[in-house]
């Protein structure tokens, strides 16, 4: 929402509408009364104001009674599609009311926005906002998916929002569909397989899908944009011919025209004009590759003719292939014959990313407390099938979120090879696998060697970053490891102990940069690893020593580098310690520019936005 206008009608009003300002910085402050105020614009009649201006806007928020701005809007109001948002909050700041265009226009969200600015409560009335279910209307720009209803939009919305039994059948994984899946209400059924579901138990159904579905209830299919198709063709191929005979064929394949992605040639058809006239019309863009990059791929269907003729073993599905990164097809090649003796293949293939396929998900549990694994990370640890842990790097009380019926293996007592056994074993049959790893994965997790198997054996993975114990520390320490002019840089390294380091990475090394040092894996050689500061730092700077950051048993050690080795001594901690060196740890004194009044940039620049009269 760019352009907003904010009016205020009275003097606390205004002073209301200023402070909403702040949130809008762009934004329009409109009123009838006098102000000296530089970002306030004062004109003679609000009235003459929305008459010019009513259309061009995105959003009009009234510091008003609820009637004064239902009057002065009625003249103007046109339909939910072009209307701009409107809301109206009250002097005092206690009710911020969706007026106009709630969905579409965006009211109820920019209603919730100001009444949390003002710590008033938003007063909404559209049905699914009320129930908190999902706004049909809308929730498909929402995911970038195209909107079709076998019925009128607003009998689909009528029966989701009187809680008829839906069914909800989901073809591909995206950000989308996993919204839904979290989001279901109770009345909705998940399907991940059409011949699953009995229609006569269901009064509307929802697709999430690239295929074409026939349906005897009230359908709302939201088609993703997921498909790329490959095609060759003669020399001359007549544009439109091409265009309807493809849309046919591609139907009879079960796929919808409108989920398609991208399209694809090799270079020499890079001026082929049915393809790029193809590509204009529908809007869809068009891709060609080199020889050498078709070549990379192998097809299903070479063909020793095109082998023959321009040196590669086809070009419809290593194009398709390339396009989507997926070395599968839904398609493989069709040869089309035309009445004009023109022809052209096509393949089709779907976006590796949208997959429904199992991953090992690597997720980092956070540094000890229970509650700093991220949100993802814990919503991935409770629905998985098979859980790896570390059993004395991660609390006990994660596992115990894990769902009955789940394997949870400590896999402290496991070589790698049994644990990618282990994982492979689920991964064949499309369970859901977690290996939970300390802190966050990146830093010492060990997961390079599981990712090279993973590799080799062609499993899918992803990461979910953690929290590190470093991250943990500074809170701990009430420290910013970054003071202004003092220590811009953090270095996360460890010492050499029985694990050689890199001969330019010696604590002495980093040491000579004086910034905040984080020294994992060294509480066994503390007493080298202070001699090798003191060859930089001096010898009162701040040093912690701390154990078990975050876990219910932590440690914390604090004093000066000189007495490091003392520290560590004393405490008698030998393993699962964090050492913290550097003036940045409990620094109070120096200021950053981010905020200084003096300073302007892009999201504060001091710039007054007005209305000339």
């Amino acid at each position: 929402m760019k352009k907003i206008a904010i009016i205020a009608v009275t003097e606390k009003g205004l002073d209301k509408a200023l402070t909403i300002q702040q949130e809008f910085p762009k934004s329009l402050v409109i009123t009838t009364l006098q102000s000296s105020n530089g970002n306030v614009s004062s004109i003679t009649s609000i009235s003459d104001y929305l008459k010019d201006n009513f259309a061009k806007l995105d959003g009009i928020c009234f510091v008003s009674a609820l009637g004064i701005c239902v009057r002065l809007i009625a003249p103007y109001i046109q339909d939910k599609k072009t209307d701009p948002a409107v809301i109206s909050v009250d002097d005092l700041g206690l009710n911020v009311q969706s007026v106009l265009s709630g969905h579409k226009g965006g009211a109820n969200d920019f209603a919730s926005k100001i009444a949390t600015i003002l710590g008033g409560n938003a007063i909404i009335s559209t049905s699914s906002d009320v129930q908190n279910i999902w706004p049909l209307d809308t929730i498909g720009s929402q995911f970038n998916w195209q909107t079709e209803s076998s019925i009128s939009m607003t009998k689909t919305m009528a029966l989701f929002v009187n809680n008829k039994p839906t069914a909800l059948l989901l073809d591909i994984k995206d950000k989308g569909t996993k919204h839904l899946e979290e989001t279901a209400p109770s009345f909705v059924t998940v399907f991940y397989n059409i011949a699953e579901i009995d229609f006569t138990k269901f009064e509307l159904f929802i697709a999430v899908s690239y295929k074409v579905y026939e349906s005897l209830i009230p359908s709302l299919f939201l088609v993703p944009k997921v498909l790329s198709v490959g095609s060759g063709c003669s020399k001359q191929l007549d544009f439109k011919l091409f265009e309807d005979t493809f849309k046919v064929k591609l139907a009879a394949e079960g796929l919808r025209f409108s989920a398609i992605k991208n399209f694809g040639s090799i270079d020499i058809k890079a001026e082929q004009q049915a393809y790029l006239d193809f590509s204009k019309t529908n809007n869809i863009p068009f891709s060609t590759f080199t020889p050498e990059e078709i070549k990379t791929i192998t097809i299903p269907n070479p063909s020793k003719m095109v082998l023959s003729k321009i040196g590669v073993d086809g070009v419809s599905e290593s194009c398709a292939m390339l396009l989507s990164n997926n070395d599968e097809l839904l398609v493989e090649k069709q040869k089309i014959h035309l009445e004009t003796n023109e022809k052209f293949t096509f393949s089709v293939a779907l976006d590796v990313n949208v997959r429904r396929k199992t991953a090992v998900a690597i997720i980092g549990a956070g540094p000890g407390d229970e509650e700093l694994i991220t949100i993802k990370g814990k919503k991935y640890l409770e629905n998985a099938d098979c859980v790896l842990y570390a059993g004395s790097l991660i609390p006990e009380e994660m596992t115990n979120w894990c769902k009955p019926g789940a394997i949870v293996r400590n896999s402290a007592m496991m070589t790698l090879e049994e644990q990618v056994t282990l994982m492979q074993e689920h991964y064949k049959k499309g369970n859901a696998i977690v290996r939970l790893q300390c802190g966050d994965p990146s830093l010492y997790g060990a997961i390079q060697e599981q990712m090279t198997i993973f590799d080799e054996l062609n499993m899918d993975y992803f990461i979910v970053p953690g929290i590190s114990s470093f991250s943990a520390a500074a809170a701990v320490l009430k420290s910013e490891f970054t003071i202004p002019e003092i220590v811009q840089s953090i270095v996360l390294t460890r010492g050499e102990g029985k694990t050689p380091m890199p001969s330019k990475e010696s604590i002495s090394a980093f040491a000579a940069t004086n910034a905040t040092m984080c020294i994992f894996l060294s509480v066994g050689i503390a007493k080298k690893v202070q001699a090798q500061l003191l060859e930089h730092y001096d010898a009162n700077t701040p040093v912690a020593v701390m154990y078990r950051i975050s876990w219910k048993d932590e440690e914390i050690y604090q004093g000066k580098l000189e007495n490091l080795a003392k520290i560590v001594k004393d405490s008698k901690k030998t393993r699962t310690v964090l050492i913290i060196v550097g003036h940045a740890i409990g620094a109070r004194k120096n200021r950053s520019q981010l905020y200084s009044p003096d300073v302007k940039h892009i999201f504060r620049t001091n710039k007054k936005f007005v209305v000339r009269e």
